[in-house]
């Protein structure tokens, strides 16, 4: 999930001018439950939404922002500048408003949305200075339709896709394609000094045209969009002549190395929330890197006793486990059960409170898997939702992958216990509903959380589960853990120049025991998908976990695990910080006060 300071980072839609953004609807702020400061806190953040919807209308629509379905984001020569007076015209009037304002939740959130319109701002300049300005138009035309036409979605928006297929190929009165405006921001951004994008991820983007092209074509079909042949058909020709110029313009453009400019990694480090220097965290990460394998050599022998098995060690152990494959067409119903038995253990021991609905979840389409080859939680409207919940959508293979380079990580019983607890419940599912059912202000919604806030509670709410699984799902839960804890010194080693990709490769593959498949998936992720983002599961589960300890020892025999677990939901996804104040300064003196 991006937030919006990612999204004007990230965007890669071509667009028009558009037209004044409309007011959006106040009644869908805030739910009426909520305090009034949230109220006040979200007339503010309102103003950020419609100036960054006059630059970026796919990312608001995706929020659930109706009037803003249908168009596309500005890809115009001088948006960059533009953006950044605006951003700045805004700081300076927050900056003034906190000085009148009385309530420390609004000056909070005032703050919140300086610091995320500053970052903003920095990233601009810096990969303007640094960096060519290359498009995957491709992906991001399917990810913007697939917003769309979604079962999440619902049906009256879905017609909306049909004018955002004709603006994306210039069929629309008064537009250009995409990829006409995206091949000039390109040229315009070519100068002395600037390093272009990675070679892997240019020939990669063009190898999966294909299947994007599919993936929309589908998508039109599924939901029986009419009226979208001749769009579809401009868009197959213009992706593919935009992939014959991406080969003879950009790709002898491209750097060989994946590793960024120290400055523009920092940056992105700041933006999924960690604040440690990366040589700090690499090296704790080292030690516990260490110490889960440890757990997981202990646990091999007694995995093997309970299976009959002779070999003992961990990589003959994890051998036998995946040969135990869950066919493809049977893999949505066995999570499912695993889903419901994890359920069951969180009700009987009193973990977190579980909601009334339904737990939905699909396995991906081949482009959806191309676009993000892991498993993951696809989050429910934020704003406006009208029921609309959160879809854990399973993924069986990596499209990127070559014929040799197997992917068998997830689709075995073993594995699917952490998984499950991870991106469904207590994990990531529960988050976002609790997002939506608690009201918190807009801010704190759309721009406080980052990958350390949402994943570091998706790795604890595995922790919190691992005593109740089978001993083979502790052992997963464990090699899991390993990956996360590897992601935080591989990320940083491999961006800092001080390892080459085959390193971390043996590392993955050998002491980690993750497939050829998976293991391209985190090494490309770590280069040139999320390059910066890994490092924040293993950062933030550290700090829940710590939090966690802290409440314990000054609760003693007052602590409650499904009383802290539900606190920490309630907060929404800021700033663990916060959420550490909010436990120190709300939730141990409500307990202290209990007999």
């Amino acid at each position: 999930m991006k937030t919006f300071a990612a999204a004007i980072a990230l965007a890669t839609a071509s667009a028009i001018a558009l037209p004044a953004a409309p007011a959006l609807a106040q009644d869908t702020a805030a739910t009426p439950a909520s305090p009034d400061w949230v109220e006040t806190s979200n007339a503010y953040t309102q103003q950020v939404i419609e100036m960054q919807a006059e630059f970026f209308p796919t990312s608001t629509s995706s929020l659930g922002y109706e009037q803003y379905d249908g168009l596309v984001d500005d890809m115009s020569l001088d948006r960059d500048a533009r953006y950044i007076v605006a951003a700045r015209a805004l700081i300076v009037d927050f900056e003034t408003a906190k000085q009148s304002e009385a309530n420390q939740f609004v000056k909070q959130d005032l703050q919140i949305l300086i610091d995320s319109l500053q970052r903003d701002i920095e990233e601009v300049e810096l990969g303007n200075r640094l960096t060519l300005e290359y498009a995957n138009v491709p992906q991001s035309m399917f990810g913007n339709i697939g917003q769309l036409l979604s079962d999440q979605t619902a049906e009256s928006r879905r017609a909306s896709a049909l004018e955002l297929l004709q603006r994306y190929t210039g069929l629309w009165p008064d537009t250009q394609p995409m990829t006409d405006l995206a091949r000039r921001r390109f040229e315009a951004s070519l100068g002395e000094g600037k390093v272009g994008p990675y070679r892997v991820e240019v020939e990669e983007s063009v190898r999966n045209i294909p299947t994007f092209v599919a993936g929309i074509r589908e998508l039109f079909e599924r939901y029986e969009v009419d009226g979208a042949e001749d769009a579809l058909d401009a868009m197959e020709a213009q992706l593919g002549e935009y992939g014959e110029w991406t080969q003879a313009e950009v790709l002898p453009a491209s750097r060989q190395t994946a590793r960024l400019p120290e400055e523009l990694y920092a940056l992105n480090l700041e933006q999924v929330g960690i604040d440690q220097d990366p040589r700090a965290l690499m090296s704790e990460a080292r030690r516990g890197f260490y110490e889960l394998r440890a757990q997981m050599e202990a646990l091999a022998p007694q995995i093997a006793e309970k299976y009959g098995w002779e070999e003992t060690d961990m990589a003959s152990v994890m051998a036998g486990l995946k040969q135990m494959t869950v066919p493809d067409d049977e893999i949505e119903d066995f999570y499912r059960d695993v889903n419901r038995q994890l359920e069951g253990q969180i009700r009987q021991h009193d973990i977190v409170s579980l909601p009334d609905s339904e737990l939905q979840m699909r396995v991906a389409s081949q482009a959806e898997s191309a676009a993000q080859p892991a498993p993951h939680m696809r989050p429910p409207r934020l704003v406006g939702n009208t029921g609309e919940q959160g879809t854990f959508v399973l993924t069986v293979g990596n499209p990127t992958a070559g014929p040799e380079d197997r992917y068998d990580d997830f689709n075995f019983p073993a594995a699917s216990w952490t998984l499950s607890a991870h991106e469904a419940r207590p994990g990531h599912e529960m988050q976002f509903a609790a997002l939506v059912e608690q009201g918190v202000s807009l801010a704190r919604m759309l721009y406080a959380f980052n990958s350390v806030n949402v994943e570091g509670w998706a790795l604890y709410a595995e922790a919190e589960m691992l005593p109740y699984e089978p001993i083979e799902g502790q052992f997963i839960a464990l090699q899991f853990r390993l990956l996360r804890a590897a992601r935080a010194f591989l990320d940083p080693a491999l961006n800092l120049g001080l390892m080459e990709r085959e390193e971390a490769e043996r590392v993955l593959r050998e002491d980690a025991l993750f497939s050829p498949g998976m293991t391209k998936q985190e090494l490309d992720r770590y280069e040139f998908r999320m390059p910066g983002q890994a490092g924040s599961y293993y950062y933030g589960y550290r700090k829940l976990i710590d939090l966690r300890i802290e409440t314990e020892l000054a609760l003693g025999d007052r602590f409650d695990e499904m009383a802290f677990n539900d606190f920490l939901l309630s907060q929404g996804i800021i700033p663990l910080d916060l959420i550490a104040q909010a436990v120190r300064e709300e939730f141990i003196p409500s307990r202290m006060g209990q007999s």
